[in-house]
């Protein structure tokens, strides 16, 4: 946590988790049978979010987040027939895994928000606050000219089919939706780092293919020289007109060789800054680094996914490519702040390695997220209510301050939000108010209803003790009935995850 940010989150801690036993190969469920040979998969330690009282945290300021590498890696426990570690759980990837139906752009800006106000299902006593993002979804002919570097992990870690031979047959689909104006390079890194395919017309798929059908793992892994050459390789083709990105994919147990892990950062926010953004793909179990993957995708201004079968691969590669390569804004924040007459107190679900000072809200010079090409970013928000006129406590001998017009306004919060064009260094600033209208939660729309299920789940597998009165039973409940226009079937598999992880729990008890 940044110094001064309001107690939400401590700092975070690695851990080392228990890893399932098995793999998922290819898309079929594991039977759990397959022995791994390593147990060191790394996680930074999460401390849950609590709830803060207005009177003293009248803000909350975070930072919007697209990954979703926890989801799909949580699935990959669950399917290897074990539960996750809790800090392999964070709840807004889980939630945000999922697209949702919210209004598109309409104005000036690339993306809309939207905001809405319910009964909090597992606290009746509670309200529920949805934030909804949307950005402007762009086809795949109207991308701009792609520079991408495929940098590649083929060292002696990448050796099993869920590793490099799921990479291969991953990326094969990324190369499939190349044009001619697009250009692909790539990368390995093990022993040492090389080029093996110099920049190529994307038009010339066989050469791009051949490149990937050659390559095998074996040897030691020296990751920071390969980002090197990557980051060299995308600076010295860089597009003006373009998308300069390095495509990272391991399993993230490399060693940063003669540099330190933190010179390795600066070097990646240093390219950042020249326009060249990472893409950060995980593979395979065992010896597995989340905690590293995810520092190098946020501090590289991209994205961060995790691929357990080509199914999840053709989601983040073909379905969502326009999300995972077109940045149509970045440094995006969003600040909150309370009516103290209408709210005692409030928790973000989730986001709590996003947090940011409320102070960074206004320094353009802070990062923060960034927002894809058509990508929706949910925030949920549990609220305690004020109990009687005016939410400020009765206090002996400090005066209170909720102002007059607080106490008069049917105005439950107002939300700002700050975010940069893809080229620019100053922010543009949104600003709108939510009222205190809740929906019954029999009147919520199916979005909010799976949204609050997913994030429920998520409290369910982390056994939060803001779980409230929800069971397992309740989170597929009420994921059935948000299924809604599941055209890709991504909910209807939830519910299916969430049944299993249901009989895992009784098991477990």
């Amino acid at each position: 946590m940044h110094p001064g940010a309001p107690p939400q989150a401590m700092p975070a801690m690695r851990q080392q988790a228990q890893a399932p036993v098995g793999y998922v190969s290819d898309d079929r469920p594991n039977d759990g049978q397959n022995q791994v040979q390593h147990n060191t998969e790394d996680y930074s330690r999460i401390y849950e979010n609590p709830f803060l009282e207005v009177s003293k945290n009248p803000l909350s300021t975070f930072s919007i987040d697209v990954d979703t590498a926890s989801y799909s890696n949580m699935r990959r426990f669950i399917e290897s027939r074990q539960l996750p570690p809790a800090d392999a759980v964070r709840i807004e990837e889980l939630v945000n895994y999922f697209p949702y139906s919210y209004p598109l752009p309409s104005g000036e800006h690339p993306f809309s928000v939207t905001a809405d106000l319910a009964e909090c299902p597992w606290a009746r006593n509670h309200k529920l606050v949805r934030i909804g993002l949307r950005g402007q979804p762009v086809s795949l002919r109207q991308l701009p000219p792609q520079n991408l570097v495929f940098l590649l992990d083929v060292s002696g870690s990448m050796n099993s089919p869920n590793k490099l031979p799921l990479l291969k047959r991953s990326l094969k689909l990324l190369v499939d939706q190349m044009r001619e104006q697009d250009h692909v390079s790539i990368v390995v890194y093990a022993g040492a780092a090389g080029l093996v395919l110099p920049p190529t017309n994307g038009a010339r798929r066989e050469n791009i293919l051949a490149a990937l059908n050659q390559l095998e793992a074996g040897g030691s892994t020296a990751g920071s020289a390969g980002i090197q050459l990557a980051y060299e390789t995308a600076k010295k083709h860089f597009r003006k007109d373009g998308n300069n990105r390095v495509i990272l994919a391991t399993d993230g147990d490399f060693n940063v060789g003669p540099s330190s892990e933190g010179e390795l950062v600066r070097m990646i926010e240093d390219r950042r800054k020249e326009g060249i953004f990472l893409t950060v793909l995980g593979y395979g179990m065992g010896n597995y680094k989340d905690s590293r993957m995810e520092q190098l995708a946020d501090k590289g201004n991209g994205n961060y996914a995790y691929i357990d079968n080509l199914s999840e691969a053709r989601k983040v590669l073909v379905s969502e490519l326009g999300g995972t390569l077109q940045t149509i804004a970045k440094d995006v924040k969003l600040q909150l702040e309370f009516n103290p007459a209408k709210v005692a107190s409030y928790r973000l679900i989730g986001y709590e390695n996003r947090l940011l000072r409320n102070e960074d809200f206004e320094d353009d010079s802070k990062d923060a997220g960034e927002l894809g090409a058509g990508t929706t970013v949910t925030a949920l928000y549990e609220i305690a209510p004020a109990s009687g006129a005016g939410s400020a406590q009765d206090l002996r001998y400090q005066q209170q301050t909720v102002k007059p017009e607080a106490l008069n306004s049917d105005e439950l919060m107002s939300i700002k939000l700050r975010y940069k064009p893809p080229t620019a260094e100053a922010s543009k600033l949104l600003a709108q108010v939510l009222k205190d209208q809740p929906k019954a939660w029999s009147a919520v729309p199916a979005d909010f209803r799976f949204a609050a299920a997913v994030a429920g789940f998520g409290m369910q597998l982390r056994k939060s003790e803001h779980r409230g009165n929800w069971q397992m039973e309740d989170v597929i409940a009420q994921a059935k009935a948000g299924v809604g226009d599941d055209q890709e079937g991504y909910r209807k598999s939830f519910v299916t995850l969430a049944q299993l992880a249901s009989e895992l729990i009784q098991k477990q008890n």
